[in-house]
């Protein structure tokens, strides 16, 4: 089990952009798939993106692909989310991953089994 923090979440209106940060407790991170998930009200949770270990691939959710883009920091344990070009329907709870399964199945295995590990979530709000 890894623990997860997520940062970075708050207002911002349409158009604009946000980073997202969320920090590891462990030194397996660099051992680790990461990805990001957000969950809007009412809603099921959503793929957004995941990276490899090495960070030398990503993959993303259709709905953010080409506004969004998913980076890693190993020497710090840290994941990051930078969210572009943001529209009100981005509006949700973003929450961070992390398994020791291969990133480009994150989508599928992270709602259907218990491989991933989740952080508390940072909620993310964009105005119109």
């Amino acid at each position: 089990q890894v623990d997860l923090v997520e940062s970075g979440g708050g207002l911002v209106q349409a158009g604009g952009s946000r980073r997202l940060s969320c920090v590891a407790s462990t030194h397996t991170f660099a051992t680790s798939a990461m990805g990001w998930f957000r969950q809007a009200p009412g809603k099921d949770r959503e793929f957004v993106a995941a990276i490899t270990r090495s960070g030398g691939a990503t993959f993303y959710g259709a709905s953010v692909k080409g506004r969004f883009t998913i980076s890693r920091d190993n020497g710090a344990n840290t994941l990051f989310l930078q969210m572009d070009t943001l529209k009100p329907e981005d509006t949700a709870d973003y929450y961070c991953i992390a398994t020791s399964g291969p990133a480009n199945v994150v989508e599928t295995m992270c709602i259907r089994t218990s491989r991933c590990s989740w952080g508390q979530g940072t909620q993310v709000t964009v105005s119109s």
